[in-house]
């Protein structure tokens, strides 16, 4: 049986896909493993919804979002030497967000006004997504002070994050849940 450690990260570093070892406060890390963390996040939101049979249309939707984010890890972790080939993301991944979220807005009220999260645990959960994939693109834009990140990725993130605050909106339509409207 192979062993799941390594030990090579003992003196904090990590290898690139491509071998080149970097530290693991790397901006590149940090934007690869905030990513990381949002798919985790996702996949405790995929199992909520799977529990609600209003919302099972969810899981498959949520499925596609995960694949893509090990695309953008994948992207986020590359060696600037490396010279293979990997899936990327695209302005097809990109159209696809914004086609879902106009579809989720076209079953919503409109918008009217900020809302507190919560009423839910799915609702609520969609709202850590979009707090953590907010966080990854800050850390992925820092990332790409320094090195080369596609405008795809970013635009992909960004997106993302509107599609959990579109899916907590849409989700507690399907529930029959009150959202909670911020009173200024």
């Amino acid at each position: 049986m192979a062993r799941i450690y390594t030990r090579t990260g003992d003196k904090g570093t990590t290898a690139l896909i491509g071998g080149e070892r970097v530290a693991k406060n790397d901006p590149r890390v940090e934007a690869y493993g905030t990513v990381d963390e949002l798919g985790a996040h996702v996949a405790l939101l995929t199992d909520l919804a799977a529990e609600e049979e209003r919302l099972r249309e969810m899981v498959g939707l949520l499925d596609e979002v995960s694949v893509r984010l090990m695309t953008v890890e994948a992207e986020l972790a590359l060696s600037e030497q490396f010279e293979g080939e990997i899936g990327r993301i695209s302005a097809k991944d990109v159209a696809w967000v914004e086609s879902t979220i106009d579809a989720l807005s076209s079953e919503l009220p409109p918008f009217k006004g900020f809302t507190i999260p919560g009423g839910h645990k799915v609702s609520s959960q969609c709202h850590v997504c979009r707090t953590v994939c907010r966080r990854a693109e800050r850390r992925i834009l820092t990332a790409g002070e320094e090195h080369c990140v596609s405008e795809e990725v970013v635009s992909y993130i960004n997106r993302l994050s509107d599609l959990f605050y579109s899916l907590s909106r849409w989700s507690c339509a399907r529930l029959g849940v009150e959202e909670k409207l911020w009173r200024k």
